[in-house]
Formats: structure tokens, C-alpha cells, sequence
């Protein structure tokens, strides 16, 4: 029977073990095969030859299950394996004819989804940008639905897997290719945020609700999470991070690989990809790999292995996949050590195959074929792929040629063996996350499921858990008016519609924001003023036409991380300005002013800038206006430590070493850990 068929049961094999074999009758759903039965059993006849080959048998072992799969499949639908790049869905949810392409042509099935997911999107007509069109989570779903039927019609009926880069998290400057606004997804802290908690149970927690919002959409793997080490504070992806502290970061990374997914992967699992291999954080000069300026990763503390430790927790939990990044290993003794990690066989199979054990596949960085080939630029397209798969990676990111990895194949140069142990790794992890047997979602549990405000209270929570007191001489918390007194706020970057709550009844709030097409004058500051909030952001300017899209400061001011620096540069943007702030400050007292600066990376609060004569100054990670006033009324008591140091100069960001965490003494103005209460 064709068409939509679905088999309910009642029994489901032991969560414990990893699926892909079944004690029992698991759940199926066919919509382009028909199904088989023996006795009360039931199977999807997959490859349409109206008998149970053994891959499609859900009782057998799932070795024998990959084995006999492998066996029947050509080398093109081998090589499509190996491939992996972006696929979004057009306006409204609709299927577009690069799936078809990607699918039908190029034998592909592992897709990045990016997509932003609204209860109410905004129609555009981006749908065929980079980050694809706003759609529904209920559009979502039926485009997962659709890509899985249409995958199941292929001759082999292999299914798919969507992955996608962090939604979870409040962030004011999501980037495509770096993570995804959250829309209906639940909102909780960033990365960073996450570890200013401190709570292993409430970051379970996390990883619990953000599996299920995933699963509903059908997302089943993910692009994440960082395991790098914020020990520089230049480089710009410090806001992906977790931390500078190596054993706080494994055992963060334990906890969400165990509850994404699970003891063992399985049909309510969300597959790790944990980046970036061996660690991306110690950047020279604190530049990025995705950039010619930041490819080289140094250790001049001999600090190599600190940070490799979060990757062999990650490991030792289970992680699925892990991702290498761009970055040159400089100095290591893995070899070759003059390449893109990608591309070296010393830290690919050496290291992490041979000495971390890891048994899942390697998954390469976004565009290192052709784009972000360190080592290797002067190489040819094919040059790189041959020593991409040599070195141990697996599937090539950002790549969708089938014909090209065909023909190395084909000509001798990569061997089908080769080519085999990459498609058996791949193939596990489809058949243990419990695609052959089911890989649709109901997009009705989508619609009600994402929004649900269960899992929004504890991202609510989260959020004020995760915020730093750092310095406190007005004596917070705010104390708030009686009934019938009032009073006076003036604020920025906090919008005016929290106050509309009844929980703050008695706050006169105004506005100082600059808006579009307005002149850059702040609003009239009232004498009676008595408090000033002032929630402090951090940008990059300039986008694709920069030759920065993901992000970061221009090359020759990655130095400037203090605030009177930045004030003056060309590429990093204060909202509001220095000047803005300064002009509160007088006007309304700096006793009386309080500064929530969203630490995108560790900011330096320099003397000259006036900051530190704030009365009180709070670190937040991406949190909500609402989360910020619980903290400052003392309707929630300030509890996050910090998740890394500060520095107390200019000079301190220099000097660091990139490879260690935090400062010298002298040169450190809020340790690690650092954090006062009331």
C-alpha cells in the first residue's frame, strides 16, 4: 500500500540501546514504498523488489544492515554520501529544484537546514539566500516530510538527515553559516550563558527541550556544539563558546551530548557534530580560519591538549560526528602540520581516530574545498578532496560535485575501500537515529510544540541564572515604588513595552533609542530622573561586501576590545555610543546609572571609557529586557559566574597568550568565576 501508511504500536525497542535493530515491531511510516509482511511483522520494502533485503529488516544487527545496503549500492550513490551543503525551503515551506537536484542528481542525503522559524513569518523573497525564507514550524515539517518522500522514491530509498547550526539561543546578531535566530524555537542564554549558570540540570534540561523541538521539525542533527575554549578573547566566535575553563566546557559538553542524544542515538535523538577539532579557540592574533588573516591556531603556552580535553568528554559521551576546523596546527607534532586541519592525516587519524578512539565520522568545515583550503590553496579541486578523505575526513561540507568525487574513484586515485569506510561511518548514524523505519514528523506536533510555554518558562529561567553582577556601589536591587508613588526611568536598549506589564506598575519609563531615518539626539532627560538602565551591545560592521559575512572586526583592529578603542574604530559599533552613555552618566549621575553589557566577547571596561564609574555594571549572554529588570528589582537574586576573565587594560589583550585561559593578576579586573549576589 502506497501513499501515506502509518503502523502504531505499542512497544518500542529499549531507549538504552542504540537503534537500528528492534526487539520489537518499531514504528514505520511508508509514503513511497510499499510494505512487507512476515507473519504480524511489518517492513518497508525500500529498494522496490517486493522482497525483505536484509537493510531493510529491523531485527538485524546494524552492521548487517549497513553491509548488505552497501553492497547494493553503485558508486555514485556511494559518493553522494560523502557530500553535504545547504538546503532550505522556499516560500511557505515549498519543496525547491535544488532538492530535487541535490537528491535525484547528486545522490545527497545530509542537508544544513536554515530556515528561521516563525508562528507569524515575514514573507520575503530571500528564500534562495544563504539563510533561506522565514516559514512556519509547521511548513517546516511538511518540507522535511516532502524532502523524506522524495527520498524514499530513489532507487534505494535511503533517507535523509537535516542538521542545523544553534536556534536555541537570544541573539541580537544571528548570522547564517554561524547560527539561527531562535523565532518559535525556545529562547534560552547563549553558549556562554549556559556556563555562567552552572547548572548541570537546568543545561540537561536544555538539551531535553531543544531535542524535542528539534525532532518535531524533523531536525536530527546538529552543527554543534562548540567545544572550543574562549581563551581569546579576539577572536569573534568567543559567543559561540562556552567557556575559557577546559574542565567546566567537558562538563557541559558530557551533559548535552547524554541528553541531545541520549545514552545511545536512537529515534527521539538530535546527532552531534561537535566542532571544531582540536580545539579553534587559540587563534593567532585572534583571527577566524574562515579568513585568509586568522588560518594559523597557536600554542606558545603549550596548551594544546587543554583544549582537546572538552572533545574527549564530548567523545567518551558519545558524540556521533565531530567536526575539524580550518586552522593551520602550528608547532604540533601531528603531521602534516602546514594544512588545514581537514587535511592532516596526523591530527584526523593520529589523534583523534587512533589516540581519543572516536568511532563516528569526520565531518569537514563548511567550504574547505576551494574557499578555505589552508596549505592547500595552490591545489587543485580534486587535489584537496583526495587529501581531505586520505586524512580521515568523511563527508566535505559545503560540497555537492557528486561527478568529481566520482571520478577519483573511477580513475584509481581513491580507492572504493576508502570510499566504503566513510559510507559505513555516515550510514550508522541514519539507521541508529531510526530513519529507515520512520524518518516523518506529524507537522500538527510541530505547530503546537514550538512556542510551548513550558519550555520557554525554564529558557526563562536560565536567562536570569545566567546573568553577572560585576559591580554594585548604588546598592541594588532597585527598590520598587508604592502604590501611588512612581518612579522615573530613562533607558536604552530596553524596550518600552516591558514596562506595560502590571509587575512594574509604577515605573515611568522613557525612552532615550535612536530610531531609523531619526537624528542621532538622544531624548530630553528629565530633571527628576532617578534611575538609568542602559542595556550596552556590541557589533561588527560591515557584511558580505566587507569580505566579513560571518562576522568579526576588521584585521587591523582585532586589538580593540576596550571600550575607548572601539569608540573610535571602523569596524566594531557601540549601541548606544560612549558619547550616549557619557551624556546619561552626567546628567543623570553615574551612582544612579546601570550598565547591562551583552559580552559577545570579553569586552575590555577600561578606565578612560567612564564605564567602571557606573553604579552598578551587569554581564548578560543574551537575555530578554524582562530577564534583566527580575535581577535588578530583586525579584530574582543575581547568581551566574563568570565564564571568563576580564581584563583590567588594553594592553592585557595583547599580551595574553592565545592557548591559555584568563590573565595575569595584574592584568585581570573580574576573574573566572567571578560573580556577587544581594
Amino acid at each position: 500500500m502506497k501513499n501515506l501508511f502509518r503502523l502504531s504500536i505499542l512497544f518500542l525497542c529499549f531507549q538504552g540501546h542504540a537503534q537500528g535493530t528492534y526487539t520489537h515491531q518499531p514504528e514505520l511510516e511508508a509514503r513511497a514504498v510499499d510494505l512487507l509482511h512476515e507473519g504480524q511483522l511489518t517492513f518497508k520494502d525500500l529498494n522496490k523488489n517486493n522482497q525483505l533485503d536484509l537493510y531493510e529488516d529491523w531485527r538485524q544487527p546494524v552492521a548487517s544492515r549497513i553491509e548488505d545496503l552497501l553492497s547494493q549500492m553503485t558508486l555514485e550513490e556511494k559518493a553522494g554520501m560523502l557530500l553535504i551543503n545547504t538546503l532550505n525551503a522556499g516560500e511557505y515551506g515549498h519543496m525547491t529544484d535544488r532538492a530535487v537536484q541535490f537528491i535525484e542528481d547528486e545522490k545527497m542525503t545530509r542537508f544544513v537546514f536554515r530556515n528561521v522559524l516563525k508562528n507569524n513569518p515575514e514573507r520575503s523573497e530571500s528564500s534562495n539566500s544563504f539563510g533561506g525564507a522565514e516559514i512556519s514550524p509547521f511548513e517546516a515539517a511538511q518540507f522535511t516530510n516532502s524532502i523524506q518522500e522524495l527520498a524514499e522514491t530513489t532507487r534505494l530509498g535511503i533517507p535523509v538527515v537535516f542538521k542545523s547550526n544553534a536556534r536555541n539561543h537570544v541573539d541580537f546578531d544571528a548570522r547564517a553559516g554561524i547560527n539561527v535566530s531562535s523565532g518559535s524555537f525556545s529562547a534560552w542564554p547563549k553558549e556562554s550563558g549556559l556556563a555562567a549558570t552552572r547548572d548541570m540540570e537546568l543545561i540537561a534540561d536544555f538539551a531535553n527541550i531543544m531535542a524535542r523541538e528539534w525532532t518535531s521539525v524533523g531536525i536530527r542533527g546538529m552543527y554543534g556544539y562548540m567545544a572550543d575554549l574562549s581563551t581569546e578573547p579576539r577572536w569573534y566566535r568567543v559567543h559561540e563558546t562556552f567557556t575559557e575553563d577546559s574542565e567546566l566546557a567537558s562538563d557541559i559538553l558530557s551533559t548535552l551530548v547524554k541528553n541531545l542524544q541520549g545514552e545511545n542515538l536512537n529515534s527521539n535523538s538530535v546527532a552531534l557534530t561537535i566542532k571544531h577539532f582540536p580545539g579553534g579557540g587559540p587563534q593567532e592574533g585572534g583571527g577566524d580560519p574562515h579568513y585568509d588573516f586568522g588560518k594559523n591556531q597557536v600554542y606558545p603556552s603549550d596548551n594544546f591538549d587543554y583544549h582537546v580535553a572538552p572533545f574527549k568528554a564530548a567523545i567518551d559521551a558519545g558524540a556521533s560526528s565531530i567536526m575539524a576546523y580550518y586552522g593551520i596546527p602550528v608547532g604540533q607534532p601531528y603531521m602534516p602540520n602546514n594544512v588545514g586541519m581537514a587535511f592532516s592525516k596526523g591530527i584526523l587519524t593520529e589523534l583523534l581516530r587512533n589516540k581519543l578512539g572516536f568511532k563516528g565520522y569526520i565531518n569537514s568545515d563548511t567550504g574547505i574545498i576551494g574557499d578555505r583550503a589552508w596549505g592547500l590553496e595552490d591545489k587543485s579541486v580534486e587535489d584537496q578532496i583526495l587529501i581531505a578523505i586520505e586524512a580521515g575526513t568523511d563527508v566535505l561540507s559545503g560540497f555537492n560535485d557528486n561527478s568529481q568525487l566520482l571520478e577519483l574513484v573511477q580513475s584509481g586515485k581513491l580507492s572504493e575501500s576508502r570510499l566504503d569506510l566513510s559510507v559505513e561511518r555516515l550510514l550508522r548514524e541514519q539507521f541508529e537515529l531510526g530513519l529507515f523505519e520512520n524518518p516523518f514528523v506529524d507537522p500538527n506536533r510541530a505547530a503546537y510544540l514550538l512556542g510551548n510555554p513550558a519550555h520557554q518558562r525554564k529558557a526563562d529561567l536560565a536567562q536570569r541564572k545566567s546573568i553577572v553582577l560585576l559591580q554594585n556601589k548604588m546598592n541594588l536591587p532597585v527598590t520598587l515604588p508604592e502604590e501611588g508613588d512612581s518612579l522615573m526611568v530613562y533607558t536604552m536598549g530596553v524596550n518600552p513595552e516591558v514596562f506595560k506589564d502590571r509587575s512594574w506598575a509604577g515605573i515611568k519609563a522613557v525612552a532615550g533609542d535612536h530610531h531609523s531615518g531619526e537624528e542621532e539626539i538622544l531624548a530630553p532627560i528629565s530633571d527628576g530622573t532617578e534611575l538609568a538602565i542602559i542595556r550596552v551591545n556590541v557589533s561588527n560592521s560591515g557584511g558580505r561586501e566587507s569580505g566579513r559575512m560571518f562576522g568579526g572586526a576588521d584585521p587591523k583592529e582585532l586589538d580593540l576590545l576596550a571600550f575607548s578603542d572601539m569608540e573610535g574604530s571602523t569596524s566594531w559599533e557601540i549601541s548606544p555610543s560612549l558619547q550616549d552613555i557619557r551624556t546619561i552618566m552626567e546628567k543623570v549621575g553615574p551612582e544612579n546609572t546601570v550598565l547591562a553589557i551583552d559580552f559577545r566577547q570579553p569586552y575590555v571596561l577600561d578606565e578612560n571609557s567612564g564605564i567602571l564609574n557606573a553604579g552598578a555594571i551587569l554581564a548578560t549572554f543574551g537575555v530578554t529586557d524582562a530577564a534583566l529588570l527580575d535581577i535588578l528589582t530583586g525579584k530574582f537574586k543575581p547568581t551566574g559566574k563568570l565564564p571568563f576573565a576580564l581584563a583590567n587594560k588594553p594592553q592585557a589583550i595583547v599580551d595574553q597568550a592565545p592557548d591559555a585561559p584568563g590573565y595575569p593578576e595584574e592584568d585581570t579586573l573580574f576573574p573566572f568565576g567571578f560573580g556577587l549576589t544581594y
